[in-house]
């Protein structure tokens, strides 16, 4: 597993079609970051592709930011491992904002279970 240092957090390469996400504690995720984000996913990974967002720690978005992520056409899948309630919450509700986009996107306590399911999509 190759692991890749952003701006806001890192990108494990699991598989040629599958990162994992991990942002880092206490960041605000803005327009800038997301645009980092979606330029280091059309560059690292074969399309479609599918991505494993592990809420490990703590962190927020812009508004501006909650409306572009998850934008790109070549994701295919999205898995969200919520760590707490919290996370969950938060995690439902920039999928409601969104839910225009039509995400393929499932919530998961485990990391192994998400997994699985990127695999099977």
């Amino acid at each position: 597993m190759k692991v890749y240092k952003l701006s806001f957090g890192q990108i494990n390469i699991i598989e040629p079609d599958i990162a994992e996400v991990i942002i880092d504690n206490e960041i605000i995720m803005n327009e800038t970051m997301v645009e980092e984000y979606h330029e280091f996913l059309l560059s690292y990974l074969k399309s479609p592709f599918s991505l494993l967002v592990n809420k490990k720690h703590s962190y927020t978005y812009t508004f501006e930011a909650q409306r572009l992520i998850g934008t790109l056409t070549e994701i295919k899948a999205m898995a969200v491992v919520t760590h707490t309630i919290i996370s969950e919450m938060t995690t439902e509700t920039l999928i409601t904002m969104n839910k225009e986009k039509n995400w393929n996107i499932k919530l998961f306590q485990k990391r192994e279970e998400a997994l699985d399911w990127l695999k099977t999509v």
